[in-house]
């Protein structure tokens, strides 16, 4: 679990608000204003800005937006959307398998489909046919839907020719305890938005799109904090309670694009990936029983931080440098050698870097009480082996969080660019 760092929270827009307007009387003549008056009077808190935290039986007028329903992301851009954009409260990753008999043929049109979908659900619009109503009444929530090609996807539409290198299987490792069906697939797809139905709603219209050309393999259900739940902008925790995501690679970068984005022209990917990236995502169970039983100050020392505010153990704040040299009154380093957040850092690893994007999971309690949590770990860089190979590689030779965690499953994806517009996802690939 690379500690490379979340993007950090995004501000929230100014709610939309409504032009005023004459309020009708209700039948009993009392208007609604006087009902909004009443209600403060005796205790009933409204909610302000839009953010109905109120009740009304018949409401005069219909309530805006608040600026989390509003947050709309761009489907026709040059890099797939949900990369780049900060956590969202709720994600669903799915893998599918083309179903047997279909091709090339079948898998361009299912991406055309979806694409088509992806473009009118993240706009606030109905999916193009048979929707489910599932979101009728919700904005867009900074919906976000993003498609990918697993390793077994050429073979079975005849491109092998066109899979690009880092697309090998990824090596084993020693925290590995991968359930296969819960791994890889042909073709995958990320879905985050601020609002569960919304979410839900992709996924459902996602699924039913698939028709006859695909079928589902495996399907995982994330969540985070939902932006604006904190008194101001702040790094994500993880459910371990600690500060993840210092370290993230900032798009304010001089190198963000090198380290994170296929380029058009100088590389060994095939030119369909231009602007793409590649995606890890593993299921990573939380040992959280025993990670709890630790104290605070022994947690510290696994990671290398402080659980209240994120900063190096050396001293400081969340982004102050860490200090690897700095010994205490006894000699002993104070950022252990075992410590993650040592371990991960770029400068430890011949520069290596991915952008973490992760989701929290929580699929219910086992029947001996431990709870099956942890992370829905998704990474991005334009090249896996110097990104997260390298960074895992050294994690397993002596990283001291590996006792508290266990990989369940993987999968590795590539991720072309945005689609153009009037055009679809993967359409160089499978038109090429």
């Amino acid at each position: 679990m690379p500690d490379q760092s979340l993007p950090e929270a995004r501000t929230s827009e100014a709610a939309r608000t409504v032009p005023p307007s004459s309020e009708p009387s209700s039948p009993e003549g009392l208007t609604r204003r006087r009902l909004l008056g009443t209600a403060g009077a005796t205790g009933l808190v409204l909610g302000a800005a839009g953010a109905a935290g109120g009740y009304a039986a018949a409401p005069a007028q219909a309530t805006p937006l608040s600026s989390i329903g509003a947050g709309k992301a761009m489907f026709h851009v040059k890099h797939q959307p949900g990369i780049t954009q900060g956590l969202q409260a709720r994600g669903h990753l799915i893998a599918f398998d083309l179903a047997a008999g279909a091709g090339r043929k079948e898998a361009a049109a299912l991406l055309r489909r979806w694409s088509e979908t992806a473009r009118r659900l993240m706009a606030g619009e109905a999916a193009p046919h048979d929707d489910t109503d599932i979101a009728r009444d919700a904005g867009p929530s900074s919906l976000t839907v993003t498609f990918g090609f697993g390793h077994s996807f050429f073979a079975r539409t005849g491109l092998e020719k066109q899979r690009p290198v880092a697309l090998d299987p990824l090596p084993d490792f020693s925290s590995d305890h991968l359930d296969k069906s819960r791994s890889n697939g042909d073709l995958w797809v990320q879905i985050g938005a601020d609002d569960a139905l919304v979410a839900f709603h992709a996924l459902r219209a996602i699924q039913k799109d698939a028709g006859n050309a695909a079928k589902v393999r495996w399907q995982m259900n994330g969540f985070n904090r939902t932006p604006g739940a904190t008194a101001h902008p702040m790094t994500a925790r993880n459910l371990m309670g600690q500060v993840d995501g210092t370290r993230n690679p900032k798009p304010a970068e001089s190198d963000f694009e090198r380290r994170i984005f296929v380029p058009e022209s100088g590389t060994k990917d095939p030119a369909w990936m231009a602007n793409g990236s590649y995606a890890v995502v593993r299921r990573i169970r939380m040992l959280l029983d025993d990670w709890e039983k630790l104290s605070t100050g022994a947690q510290e020392q696994v990671i290398g931080r402080r659980k209240a505010d994120g900063a190096p153990l050396t001293g400081g704040d969340e982004t102050t440098e860490m200090d690897l040299e700095k010994t205490d009154a006894h000699g002993d380093l104070v950022v252990p050698l075992n410590a993650h957040a040592r371990i991960t850092r770029p400068d430890q690893n011949g520069g290596a870097a991915m952008l973490r994007r992760p989701f929290s999971f929580h699929d219910g309690i086992d029947p001996d009480g431990t709870p099956d949590a942890g992370l829905l770990f998704v990474c991005w860089q334009a090249d896996p082996l110097r990104g997260f190979v390298t960074v895992q590689r050294k994690l397993d030779r002596g990283d001291a969080l590996s006792a508290f965690i266990r990989h369940e499953s993987s999968g590795l994806y590539a991720v072309p660019g945005g689609a153009a517009e009037g055009g679809y996802v993967g359409q160089a690939l499978l038109e090429g």
